[in-house]
Formats: C-alpha cells, structure tokens, sequence
C-alpha cells in the first residue's frame, strides 16, 4: 500500500492551494448528478453521505485497473453537497487507485473535521501505516472483491483483526449472489461490517434470494450494516421509483433501522452514459424509510457513531 510521508503531504496541500487560486477551467461546475432541482426531502442537521469518491488524476492509477473516471473533485462534489442539504461525507478510494490512498487522504483533509475515509490496504500495510492513515481520518477498509484487485478473501480475515484495535470497520462490495458461499468468512469478523449497495441483491426475484436471506442473517447478529445506496446498478426497473429494489430495502430497513446507512455514490463511476438525478435518488431513498424517527437514525445517528463523528 502507499501513503503519503510528511513532505509529500505538504507537497499536494500546496498543489490544492495553487488550483484555488488558478481560474477555473471549462466545466469545472459539472456535479456527475444529473437535474438541478433540489430534493423534496430535507435531510436532518447532521446527515451524513456514507459513500462517495474523488477521483483526481494527480495521483497515478493503479496498473489493470478497468475502472477510470474523469477528475471528479471535491469542489464539485461540494456543489451537490449544496444541491441536497448534506455537509459531512465518508470519502471511499475507490478501485481505480489499488491501495494508494493518498487521493482519499488529500480529500478528507480538504474537507476537514465534516469528512472521514475509507482506505484500501493490502497484507503489506505496516502498523506506522495503519496509525498514519487513522491521524488522516481513515475509519475503514474497503474489500472490493466484484472485480479483481488490490485485496483478496485471504487477507479479510487478518486485516480485520489488525483493524479491530483501532475501532474500525470493514466495508464490503460484492456481487449478491456471493454472499452466502462468504457468509461463514463475514459471520466471524472481529469489526463491524458493512455491505455496500444494498448488498447487491440481484434482480429479478430480490425478496426471494439467497443475497437477502444471508445479508439479513448477517444483520441479525448486531455486527453488519447496510448501505442504501446505488439502487441503480442492480434494479432492472426505472427512475426514480426502481420499484423492484424498493420491497428489498423495506424489509431490510423494517428488520433493524439501526443497522443502516446512506450514501450517494457519487460521482456514480459504474453510470457512464446516464448520471442518476441525485435529488429524486434522495427522495427515493427518503420514502422508503418510513417513519421520521428511522429516518434520522439512518442518515444522522447511525454513521454518526459508526464513523466516529463528533
């Protein structure tokens, strides 16, 4: 893995100071979301995105990487930030830069004390590195096991057990219908775990499926969250009511509203032709939580504690 020594820090701190002050380059206003109508739905004070990516081509990507969106920053993330009302957010490195987490790094000090990280580590990280990526508000790793890459199934078990004494979490994406053959790996993590993208229940037949079953198993036991996120990538219905992902987040949000998260997933990197409209993804997601009270647990107090903001 790679994280940044002290001068290099320094050394893109001063790189982000001389981008404010250049003028701003054609489409610089581009948000990744599509419409620019804000949502119906006003998020609660404190609400936080749980998942979104910077993407910044100052930092070299990883070789075989198949994922590479354009730059999507953190100024333009701050305009959708406007757009929905929300104003602290968990930066996840995505794929495209293996276990260089610098990208992240850069972006969760830009956005100061309103911002925590996810990283991706490998079984080389050193415990200097792991205290260093925890000072830069890293409160996670991210096991990306949908496309092969930086981190593979032998190592969840002893990184988990590294991470464990720094109070951090794993965070999980992978295809739905795997988890059941990973159940009895996620079953026996000594963190917290965390299952992105509505963990990935296949459509058709989602309320059917051995990925609810197994995701619902594993909710049960008081130790896995769920990310309501990116309903996009699974649903075969439309926008923005994605009607056949709607029964499956119900359900899992009925079980255990304590154990679920929001996020955006922007800049949306697997969407490449169509951005969603992120104000009526938002509604969406709002109104499939049903009550006000799980509504604030879900988009303030559950990441609040998870993420460990103040």
């Amino acid at each position: 893995m790679t994280v940044p020594t002290r001068r290099e820090f320094f050394q893109f701190a001063g790189v982000a100071l001389m981008s404010a002050a250049m003028p701003k380059l054609a489409g610089a206003g581009e948000t990744w979301s599509s419409g620019t109508d804000r949502p119906a739905f006003s998020l609660p004070e404190g609400a936080i995105d749980c998942h979104m990516h910077i993407y910044d081509d100052r930092f070299p990507v990883a070789p075989g990487t198949t994922l590479r969106p354009p730059n999507a920053t953190v100024a333009q993330y701050r305009l959708l930030q406007t757009r929905l009302g929300v104003k602290r957010n968990v930066v996840v490195t995505p794929s495209t830069y293996g276990t260089d987490n610098r990208c992240t790094l850069e972006a969760v000090r830009q956005f100061g004390g309103n911002a925590r990280g996810v990283a991706v580590i490998d079984s080389s990280a050193t415990d200097a590195e792991l205290q260093n990526l925890d000072r830069g508000g890293i409160r996670a790793i991210r096991f990306n096991l949908s496309y092969p890459g930086a981190t593979t199934l032998d190592m969840l078990a002893p990184l988990a057990a590294r991470i464990a004494n720094l109070g951090w979490h794993i965070e999980l994406v992978v295809q739905g219908a795997r988890l059941s053959e990973l159940e009895r790996h996620l079953s026996a993590l000594p963190c917290p775990l965390v299952i992105d993208h509505i963990a990935h229940v296949p459509q058709p037949g989602g309320l059917s499926s051995d990925a609810l079953r197994t995701a619902q198993r594993l909710v049960a036991k008081g130790n896995t969250w769920i990310t309501l996120s990116g309903p996009y990538v699974d649903s075969k219905a439309a926008a923005p009511a994605y009607e056949d992902i709607a029964p499956v987040v119900k359900t899992l949000i009925e079980m255990a509203p304590e154990r679920m998260l929001w996020g955006t997933d922007w800049p949306h990197p697997t969407e490449k032709t169509h951005k969603p409209d992120d104000a009526s993804l938002l509604d969406t997601i709002a109104d499939w939580i049903a009550r006000p009270d799980w509504q604030h647990r879900i988009f303030v107090t559950n990441p609040t504690k998870l993420y460990g903001f103040a």
